[in-house]
């Protein structure tokens, strides 16, 4: 390669990306931090290696998406000779589906076709689970057919093959309910009727020619042998599938650069795994040189030492600074409490001159965005949703709930059968649709409840009867409470048809059952906010608004992993929402480290400024907050700005020092009162009086968790309850109880 040829590729790079760039032979691991130029040290990669006479026909680039891989393809065709011969960029998908063209020509697999419409794979799901339920009741039949449990059987099939496991192996280890049961069966059928009709899922394009290529040595000698070098985007999403694939194709010869962030796994239930770039790494590839991207092109100081300080809690991780790279801008952080932070934050920055659509708000669900929308609609600010389906409006439960409000307001509602339906649908009366139907209309005519030997009723189950009579007498009590207040009458009415166990009990996963009963909580704590006007209420909740393409935006933070706004509100942080946990679906060590990585993806999404905000009142605020350390680590952003001389107080002396030497600056430090204290669970008892160098004097009340890095509640005096980390928190004995 010639010196001209090196600097033009050089140009513009870090050190840690020219050496990831200028690797020389062997696997490669990259470990890159949120915002760490990946793209751009890959593309210079790519061109690196044909500089220097590699074969591009032997080259082979793999994105984790679509949309990722059209970037990349548009960035190196920019950036390269005019008219070189450059690689193939693919995602694993095509891959997939160009082996499947393959192994059916040379005669290994059978022609099959794909289900590319929706339609299609919907009616391949209903026949499968239809099949596995033949003998069954009509009630337990149509339950099973409800859209969302029928796309929870879907992500089912598709997790099998991803994992390349066996159906009742998979179901003891996912949270699914006993209903599910006939997933392992229904299985079973679906590949009976796909093979049957010479078809296929999306699934199958890496689950087909994988298994044939496992099973048939002279098949695989075909494939192999003709690639030098892989590289791999977003390695440390990619499930046991794409991992043996790449494992078979790479073979003995091709040298494999994994290009990910352990930290950023958030996508374990399609099949990642965060020890992909880790353990899995090594047994599948053995040793490998190993490059940092550290730097981050995105956000300030502030906030990068607060995504060190969020991750530092999990063992499954690179042991690796995120470290803010010259030139960044300024990143302010700051927690919030409520909706008047998230109002007073949106229209100081329209103030300040800024477009709303440089704004995002961030949820862990989309059940709590649910009071995010009604408090922007109040506001009159403007919004967009990442999933137009998303909007209050149109989730049939919220639909359901006005429905509820509306009755008591408008006692004629009663003789409308589509209006019953709509209040006899959510939550399930767990009853056929048509059996429903007749009874309803029967009752929207009469306005009495059938006699017991009425046809209507035949065939019902003693249990079915008397829920549905309960629900019905409910409707006609209503009227009757029209004077209540909106959050008292939604109250009544989840009390009265037991909501809370009804939804539980139909959801397909726990997690969707939490979210659904959230939403429930969600709805009544808006309604006490308006509860002098409950026809405001109402409207809100019917309001047929649409999205606006200048509005601020909501989406999860599942979905806005690989993009960046300059503000980013990140809504609903309180224990239970964020981390996610019920009673019915405990939080383990394992789960939590997902939901910390989750976190961490969320609050490093953000460019100019950060706001957290956590609902008050009786939610716990999230344990990721104190140990993000906001307010330390925005104090630190202002000091390395003011070069301040008088010392800061921080509470890991440690970190925040090797921070400074890798970034190539000084502060004056000294570690936090109470530190490094960090009694274990041994040495805590409930009872005990406390001093928290923030929140002041506190009792402790709960001592949980591992006992090497515990969690403890304490009910401080002027604070309120907090969940703290005992080995981190800034604490202080005072007494014993």
């Amino acid at each position: 390669m010639s010196g001209s040829a090196s600097e033009t590729i050089d140009a513009g790079l870090t050190p840690e990306q020219r050496a990831v760039v200028a690797h020389d032979s062997g696997h490669a691991r990259v470990a890159a931090v949120a915002g760490a130029g990946k793209t751009t040290t890959l593309v210079r990669r790519v061109l690196h290696l044909l500089a220097r006479g590699e074969n591009p026909r032997r080259l082979l680039v793999l994105m984790f998406n679509r949309a990722a891989r059209d970037d990349f393809r548009d960035k190196l065709a920019r950036e390269a000779p005019a008219g070189a011969v450059l690689p193939e960029v693919r995602t694993f998908h095509s891959i997939g589906h160009r082996l499947t063209q393959s192994l059916t020509r040379w005669g290994y697999l059978a022609p099959r076709q794909l289900l590319q419409a929706d339609w299609q794979r919907e009616r391949l799901l209903r026949q499968a689970v239809l099949q596995s339920l033949e003998g069954g009741d009509a009630e337990t039949r149509d339950a099973a057919l409800d859209a969302e449990r029928l796309e929870a059987f879907g992500q089912f099939c598709d997790l099998v093959k991803a994992e390349m496991t066996v159906p009742a192996a998979l179901f003891e280890r996912l949270d699914l309910g006993g209903n599910e049961r006939h997933f392992i069966d229904a299985f079973e059928i679906a590949e009976s009727l796909l093979e049957a009709s010479g078809a296929m899922t999306y699934a199958d394009l890496l689950y087909r020619p994988l298994r044939c290529l496992e099973q048939e040595p002279a098949a695989r000698q075909r494939v192999q042998g003709y690639l030098a070098h892989v590289i791999v985007d977003e390695y440390q999403d990619i499930n046991e599938a794409q991992l043996r694939l790449l494992r078979l194709l790479a073979g003995d010869q091709a040298q494999v650069m994994a290009v990910g962030d352990a930290n950023q796994c958030i996508y374990e239930w399609r099949g990642a795994r965060p020890d992909a770039m880790l353990a899995r790494f090594d047994a599948l590839f053995g040793s490998a040189s190993e490059y940092p991207l550290s730097f981050t092109f995105r956000h300030g100081h502030a906030l990068a030492l607060a995504a060190n300080h969020a991750i530092r809690g999990n063992r499954t991780r690179h042991d690796q600074l995120c470290l803010a790279a010259d030139g960044n801008p300024v990143t302010r952080l700051q927690v919030g409490s409520g909706a008047s932070s998230l109002l007073a934050t949106l229209r100081e920055w329209h103030d300040a001159g800024r477009r709303s659509d440089e704004a995002c708000v961030l949820v862990r669900s989309w059940s709590l965005s649910v009071s995010v929308q009604l408090q922007l609609l109040r506001a009159g600010i403007p919004f967009r949703l990442a999933q137009e389906e998303r909007f209050v409006f149109r989730l049939p439960l919220v639909q359901a709930l006005a429905g509820y409000l509306q009755l008591a307001r408008h006692p004629e509602l009663l003789h409308d059968p589509e209006h019953l339906m709509l209040l006899f649908s959510q939550p399930t009366t767990f009853v056929a649709h048509e059996r429903l139907r007749r009874l309803l209309d029967s009752l929207a005519q009469t306005q009495e409840w059938p006699a017991r030997e009425s046809p209507l009723l035949q065939g019902l189950k003693p249990g079915q009867r008397r829920h549905l009579k309960r629900r019905w007498q409910l409707l006609c009590e209503l009227p009757s409470r029209v004077a209540w207040p909106p959050a008292k009458l939604l109250e009544h009415v989840v009390d009265a048809i037991d909501a809370e166990k009804v939804l539980r009990r139909s959801a397909a996963r726990r997690e969707k059952g939490d979210e659904d009963v959230r939403l429930l909580d969600v709805l009544i704590e808006q309604a006490g906010e308006l509860s002098n006007d409950p026809e405001a209420f109402i409207e809100l909740l019917r309001n047929p608004v649409e999205n606006r393409p200048d509005g601020v935006l909501i989406g999860t933070v599942h979905a806005a992993k690989g993009l960046e706004w300059p503000l980013v509100i990140v809504w609903g942080l309180n224990e239970e929402d964020f981390p996610h946990f019920s009673r019915d679906n405990p939080l383990s060590p394992e789960r939590l480290e997902e939901e910390r990585r989750l976190y961490y993806v969320g609050i490093t999404r953000a460019r100019e400024r950060l706001l957290l905000i956590h609902d008050g009142g009786d939610h716990r605020p999230s344990r990721f907050l104190d140990e993000t350390a906001v307010d330390e680590c925005d104090r630190f952003g202002d000091a390395l700005a003011s070069g301040a001389e008088a010392p800061l107080s921080v509470r890991e002396p440690t970190l925040v020092s090797e921070y400074l030497a890798r970034v190539g600056l000084s502060l004056p430090l000294q570690a936090a009162a109470g530190r490094p204290a960090g009694p274990t669970t041994a040495d805590w008892q409930v009872g005990e009086r406390l001093r928290h160098a923030n929140f002041g004097v506190g009792e402790v009340v709960v001592v949980e968790g591992d006992p090497a890095n515990p969690v403890i509640e304490v009910r401080f005096d002027a604070a309120g309850r907090r969940r703290l980390i005992a080995t981190r928190a800034p604490l202080e004995r005072l007494s014993t109880a």
